[in-house]
């Protein structure tokens, strides 16, 4: 709308008149030149293959996989491993120490106990 016009033509005309790239005169470099292109076309078919190789993309996402739950598996087991003998060995030895401070106390939890499961298993 409020645009130069003759700004925008310029322009234009500026980028279409510079090369683009020399091509090389010497025809070693001109070699060169196409070796290169021909490497740079390589990896990138090879790395488009890649990309369209759906099978291999599958086993490497279940490998991927596989070794996730492996390493959540024994991070898990080692976690059990540390918290459950501690814990079950700490409370077991508490019980103990309970037991031999107040033996009387003990017996007589430990017959009512008793007498409430034998009575429950009686009864029915």
């Amino acid at each position: 709308m409020g645009e130069d016009q003759g700004a925008v033509s310029a322009q234009v005309t500026d980028q279409t008149t510079a090369p683009a790239q020399q091509t090389p005169d010497d025809p070693e470099q001109l070699r060169e030149e196409i070796e290169r292109t021909r490497q740079d076309l390589g990896d990138t078919v090879a790395a488009l293959a890649e990309k369209t190789d759906v099978k291999t993309r599958a086993k490497d996402k279940v490998a991927e996989v596989k070794q996730t739950v492996n390493e959540r598996r024994t991070e898990l087991v080692s976690r059990a491993r540390e918290n459950s003998p501690d814990g079950a060995n700490s409370a077991a030895a508490q019980v103990r120490a309970k037991a031999e401070e107040k033996p009387i106390h003990t017996a007589a939890i430990a017959a009512f106990v008793g007498g409430f499961l034998l009575g429950r298993i009686t009864g029915r």
